[in-house]
Formats: structure tokens, C-alpha cells, sequence
């Protein structure tokens, strides 16, 4: 069943939807809150999904694979279909090289963009700084949320033990790394939304929280190993959601994603 939607994409406000967190959200509200992961391997290939989701004002992901193959026009054709924007590419090097992208990428006039928070206080103060420095050169560009990555949902605690070397929980590494981007000026983390309450506590109820590894009741998990369906990350606080395969993958794309908004709105 298709649905109309009142708003479009530009018209709805992060302040909005989290004035609403206590109450029933419209639909148009649990659009805004789902992310649709392009994960493409070409323009073409996300073209398709886009024609087959046209007029549902969701969030467009565009990750590594994407944005390498497409570049930044495609980013700018997402813009002018009226799609708000996150650009996936995880930033992690030294500070000038991170300050000169985050630059890049605000002149592109994303809506968010992430770096990973393992780079350390300066180099997230340099992507700051880096947006600052394209917001001076053009006043018109749209300030872009920027988030830090804390731990991958695709990383158990034997991982983070054993192989990245970093000790404790999975839980303790998250908090750590979001007070630490909180610290550096960020707008929030991509966090597992099983630890969301925990950046909320940590950093307060306006630091935003992007949680992959959502996935509906019985679906295929994939690589992800800290998962949550829609209804229940919703209900942990999460601010988006970040769904990727349930939809793309999907028999009918634009049936997947009204069941997940009618999901959302009977949470």
C-alpha cells in the first residue's frame, strides 16, 4: 500500500522529532528516522531503488562503495531530489588530511557526514574546524551534523580484546569514545542501538545516536552481531536508524520500508 506524505525531506527538524519522542510519531516523523543504506556498487544500481522509494522523505546513506564508484555527483542529484544525506566514509587520519575533507565534504551540502573517533580529540577538532572553514567560504551551505564512529556492530568483545587490543567491554569502549566526541565538539556517535541509553546517559539527551544493525523480526542478520529490530531501537531512543539489506534486498523495497514506518509509528 503507497502512502502520501505530507512534508518533504528539508521540512522535517531534528529539534521536532525529538519533541516528540513521548508521544506517537507521524509518518512523516518515522520516515525522517529511517536511513536507507545505498550500498551499491554503482549509480545506476541505486537509481533503481531511488525510483522505487520516490516520495518517502527518508534519510540516503551513500557508504565507501558508493560514493568511490559514483562520486560526488551523485551526492549532489540526492540533494536535488530533496534527500537528506549521510556520507558514510568513516574519516580516520591525521588532522590536517581529516580537516581538508570534512571541508570537501560541508561544501557538498551533506546533511551529516562521520569520522572515527578512534583518530583521537584533534583530528575530530580538525573536521570541526574543517566545516567551519567551508561554512565561512559559503554562508549558504547547510551546517552538516558530523558524528563520530564508536565501535563497529560487526565487532564482539573478543574482538575489541583480542584483535584491536583495546580491554573492557564493548559497552565501556562506546562511552569512552562518545564523551570523547562530545568533548571534541561532535554532534553524536554511530553507536549499536543496544548502547544507546548508555551515550544518552553519558552525554545527554540531545547528542544524537545513529544505530545500524536493525534489522525487522526474522530477518537475516548478516554480518552484524548486535542487533535490534525498528520498534525496539525506537523504544532504546535511538535518534536514526540505519537500514541497509531488509529493504534494498528486499522482493518489494518500497513495501519493506512502509512496514518498518508503520512500525515505528505503532512503537
Amino acid at each position: 500500500m503507497a502512502f502520501l506524505y505530507a512534508q518533504s525531506t528539508e521540512q522535517i527538524d531534528h529539534k521536532e522529532e525529538q519533541a516528540m519522542s513521548t508521544t506517537a510519531l507521524s509518518r512523516e516523523q518515522a520516515a525522517a528516522k529511517v536511513m536507507v543504506a545505498l550500498d551499491y556498487p554503482d549509480a545506476a544500481s541505486a537509481e533503481q531503488l531511488l525510483e522505487q522509494l520516490q516520495g518517502i522523505p527518508c534519510y540516503m546513506k551513500v557508504g565507501m562503495q558508493l560514493f568511490y564508484a559514483a562520486g560526488p555527483d551523485f551526492v549532489r542529484r540526492l540533494k536535488e531530489r530533496g534527500y537528506r544525506v549521510f556520507l558514510d566514509v568513516k574519516m580516520h587520519d591525521i588532522p590536517n588530511t581529516v580537516k581538508g575533507g570534512a571541508s570537501s565534504i560541508a561544501r557538498l551540502g551533506v546533511d551529516m557526514f562521520n569520522v572515527h573517533a578512534a583518530g583521537g580529540r584533534d583530528m575530530m577538532e580538525a573536521a570541526m574546524d574543517g566545516v567551519e572553514e567551508a561554512l565561512a567560504a559559503d554562508p549558504s551551505l547547510p551546517r552538516p551534523t558530523v558524528i563520530a564512529v564508536t565501535q563497529l556492530t560487526s565487532t564482539s568483545e573478543e574482538v575489541l580484546n583480542d584483535e584491536i587490543g583495546i580491554p573492557g567491554t564493548v559497552e565501556e569502549a562506546v562511552a569512552r569514545y562518545a564523551l570523547l566526541a562530545i568533548a571534541s565538539g561532535l554532534d553524536g556517535v554511530v553507536a549499536s542501538p543496544h548502547e544507546v541509553q548508555l551515550v544518552k546517559d553519558a552525554c545527554g539527551p540531545t547528542f544524537q545516536t545513529v544505530t545500524p544493525g536493525i534489522r525487522p523480526a526474522g530477518a537475516d542478520v548478516g554480518d552484524q552481531t548486535r542487533i535490534m529490530t525498528p520498534q525496539d531501537a525506537l523504544r532504546a531512543g535511538t535518534d536514526y536508524m540505519v537500514i541497509g539489506r531488509p529493504i534494498t534486498r528486499a522482493a518489494d523495497p518500497r513495501a519493506a520500508i512502509e512496514s518498518m514506518i508503520e512500525e515505528l509509528i505503532q512503537a
